[in-house]
């Protein structure tokens, strides 16, 4: 790489005040063009973060055999969903990429090779809770995409690399459900509030007992914990995302959640910050 290339990107991540971390539940695509307690939720949220030089998704909705980042200048909005309202594929999110941040954090991975991926862009797991937390779509933003031959505590590993970010002016999120089975949605109960089977009440309850008690060996080992957590997380993909958050912790960051709630029986849209709020 040239060296003006790489004063670049130094010049673009130096040194900053440690940035904060979240895992959010996004829940319904629809959750981008509704107005509801969840979106209202996301705006709060927003208004407690530093305002970051870019940021790092990591979404459910990205699984690839190996790890890449999305490396264009101008990611592409995808609609990948079917089944909705024309409103909801007429929403784009024209955040920039940033090229720059995709090979900081290529470099910052050491694990494992990662690639450059430039076909990719903002899928509804980034840019369907984005359009609220920065609705000017003015903050760069990179994906990283989930590697789904690897087991939880690769994934776990593989986030605490990205720990130099935070302190690079780097917004690194998580997007996904800790509870989330869609085979055993009662559709019938969507407008009920916080409608969560037994079993889903009993993960929830445990998930943030195990994230506040900072018990992260029993979250990666999530297939350990019982019926409710095998019913709760049928498939990883939205479940890791949290993982990549938590791995972030560090001993000094405050822990707290928001939009806390089970929806339609086996879905929950609970979040999860890490990391004082703004002053």
């Amino acid at each position: 790489m040239k060296t003006n290339v790489l004063h670049t990107l130094t010049e673009n991540f130096g040194p900053t005040e440690k940035m904060p971390v979240a895992f959010l539940g996004h829940g319904s695509p629809m959750n981008a063009i509704e107005e509801n307690t969840f979106v209202q939720g996301f705006r709060n949220i927003a208004r407690t973060l530093p305002r970051p030089r870019a940021i790092v998704c990591v979404s459910a909705h990205w699984e690839t055999r190996g790890t890449f980042v999305t490396a264009m200048d101008k990611p592409q909005t995808i609609h990948d969903f079917g089944g909705f309202p024309q409103a909801l594929f007429d929403v784009q999110y024209p955040a920039p990429g940033s090229p720059a941040l995709a090979v900081e954090t290529q470099k910052t991975i050491t694990q494992t090779t990662v690639g450059l991926d430039q076909q990719w862009g903002l899928d509804h797991g980034a840019w369907s809770v984005l359009k609220h937390l920065y609705p000017a779509a003015d903050v760069p933003v990179i994906q990283l995409s989930l590697d789904y031959s690897k087991p939880a505590e690769y994934h776990y590993a593989l986030a605490k690399e990205l720990t130099a970010l935070r302190r690079k002016g780097v917004l690194i999120l998580g997007s996904g459900n800790m509870v989330h089975n869609l085979r055993m949605v009662a559709w019938d109960k969507m407008d009920v509030p916080g409608y969560g089977y037994d079993w889903a009440q009993e993960a929830n309850a445990k998930m943030k007992q195990f994230i506040l008690e900072g018990d992260h060996t029993s979250l990666v080992q999530f297939r350990k914990q019982g019926k409710a957590f095998d019913l709760s997380i049928p498939t990883p993909e939205h479940y890791l995302p949290l993982l990549y958050t938590l791995a972030l912790q560090e001993k000094d960051d405050d822990v707290s959640f928001f939009n806390d709630a089970l929806v339609a029986g086996s879905l929950n849209m609970t979040s999860v910050r890490i990391g004082a709020p703004r002053e």
